[in-house]
């Protein structure tokens, strides 16, 4: 019978760990019998408790190192470190050597509150953005809210100079008026503009802001003209609450923007912190104004009307400087269209912040300037329709999801026309149809932007024969070449890839009309 020495010398065995499902296994071989191999592991065991006692033991110093393991808490990150004797968390700029202790504790003194004020006003995680937002609301929230402490002074002092002799009657009638129609407006305002909201949320914020402002002003009128008290502070009281509508409205799909863990709850949380913290940073500057002139009446009484335009123009610039830095992810008509042209010319999506510096508060006034703009509807009888267009429509096929045709709309305020183009969505129409036939309308601008005569062409509304199949070679060619299923998925796949929501395209309630086949 072979011993085990010689079954271990004559063949080599493997050892396959039971915990282990994979085909790893240990090798012996004769080589490795006859002169075993050092292991390197006794390394990475010197901080056993045994082998500390015994250089303990022999006179020699534990030896300290520091491990690769890092905890982040409250904006902090720390490392383990073994002194030799016992486990120990300390900072980055912690040293176990002896540091100076009055710059040692007032570093930590520093690191402690500014990290508590950060928990405290900002949430975990957020867009990188988001810093930029809270400097530019606080700037508006602190002159707004002093803006809000001087007009209800000026409210104050008219009611006493106004209606001294029937105050009871006044109030009564100003409960009425300014907060029973103000109330009544922002109902109006809500749901009117309901789907503006999310179209145009930045076009909402601002122009609201700009309501809400003038209301202040006109709050201060009120001692100038005390008989009217009543009408003013109703016309102010409407304007506020429609900006508060707005600014409630609007607020969620700001908060969710910079939300990148579904922290939504927080984000909002936080947000309203920051607003109690800086309003009462706004009354503290208004109570501090008033300290400066309650020794001289006259100087009281035009302060308002001295600080208004100065911290008027402060608020509107912290509002507008805030929206630049809120960038949303949904994709509305306007935000699908800057992506397909960039995608047009270079073939590149832009991210959703790019987007949000081209795409700005946008104006209703910016609209006429662009050449050839594209319009989602439908075909408006009260606008002059090219033949063109009426020769499309009649050119419809039953699988068609939508079409492209020509219109001629007024040109802003003006009387004068303008020629653009326009996409009319088939009621059923997917988001691939939609982004289909954007892009399709992108190419063919660009083609009409290219060849002049199409301009005089709807301005005379005269289409030849050869005018007419050149307008439908156009549309097939751009749908059969660059339009395509297979641009459109791939298209989709970078929006998505480049941070954009492509499971839904918000579209107002005009863009929301549908034709349907008879």
């Amino acid at each position: 019978m072979q011993s085990l020495s010689q079954v271990c010398c004559d063949s080599r065995l493997h050892f396959q760990l039971p915990w282990n499902s994979n085909k790893t296994h240990y090798v012996f071989s004769k080589s490795n019998l006859k002169r075993p191999k050092r292991l390197n592991l006794s390394c990475s065991l010197k901080t056993s408790y045994g082998f500390e006692s015994e250089r303990i033991e022999r006179g020699e110093k534990p030896e300290a190192f520091s491990l690769p393991v890092v905890i982040r808490t409250s904006g902090k990150s720390s490392r383990y470190f073994w002194d030799g004797t016992q486990l120990k968390l300390v900072s980055f700029d912690e040293t176990p050597s002896n540091s100076d202790e009055f710059d040692y504790g007032f570093r930590k003194l520093y690191q402690f509150y500014t990290s508590a004020v950060r928990d405290f006003f900002i949430p975990q995680q957020v867009q990188e953005n988001y810093m930029e937002y809270v400097k530019w609301k606080f700037l508006h929230a602190v002159f707004s809210s002093a803006l809000r402490v001087l007009a209800t002074q000026a409210m104050f002092r008219a009611m006493g100079f106004g209606y001294s002799k029937s105050l009871p009657s006044a109030a009564a009638l100003n409960w009425v008026l300014k907060d029973g129609l103000g109330r009544l407006s922002r109902c109006i305002y809500t749901a009117s503009l309901a789907s503006a909201f999310d179209t145009n949320l930045k076009r909402v914020r601002f122009s609201t802001s700009i309501m809400f402002t003038l209301s202040i002003g006109v709050e201060l009128l009120t001692p100038v003209f005390p008989r009217y008290f009543l009408l003013l502070a109703t016309m102010a009281n409407v304007a506020k609450q429609t900006s508060l509508a707005g600014y409630l409205a609007t607020g969620s799909a700001v908060h969710r923007s910079f939300a990148v863990a579904g922290n939504l709850g927080e984000v909002s949380a936080k947000s309203q912190i920051q607003t109690v913290c800086f309003d009462n940073v706004g009354l503290m500057l208004a109570a501090f104004l008033n300290l400066l002139c309650k020794n001289n009446e006259r100087l009281l009484a035009v302060l308002p009307f001295v600080v208004y335009p100065i911290f008027s123009a402060i608020d509107l610039l912290g509002i507008y400087q805030g929206l630049k830095h809120v960038h949303l992810q949904t994709l509305t008509k306007d935000r699908l269209e800057i992506i397909l042209d960039r995608w047009v010319h270079l073939k590149h999506i832009p991210s959703p912040a790019e987007v949000s510096k081209e795409e700005g508060i946008d104006f209703l006034w910016r609209k006429g300037r662009v050449l050839w703009p594209i319009r989602i509807g439908c075909v408006d009888p009260k606008d002059p329709i090219p033949k063109i267009s009426m020769l499309t429509m009649q050119s419809l096929r039953g699988k068609d999801s939508y079409f492209i045709c020509l219109e001629t709309t007024p040109k802003g305020f003006r009387s004068n026309k303008q020629q653009g183009v326009l996409l009319c969505l088939r009621e059923g129409c997917s988001v691939t149809d939609i982004i289909m036939g954007l892009l399709q309308a992108c190419y063919i601008r660009e083609e009409l932007r290219r060849r002049d005569k199409w301009k005089q062409i709807m301005e005379t509304n005269v289409v030849s024969e050869s005018l007419l199949s050149e307008w439908f070679k156009m549309v097939e060619d751009v749908k059969r070449c660059a339009c395509t299923l297979e641009d459109v998925e791939l298209l989709t796949e970078e929006l998505h890839r480049s941070g954009w929501s492509v499971k839904n395209i918000l579209l107002s309630v005009q863009e929301q009309v549908r034709y349907n086949m008879s």
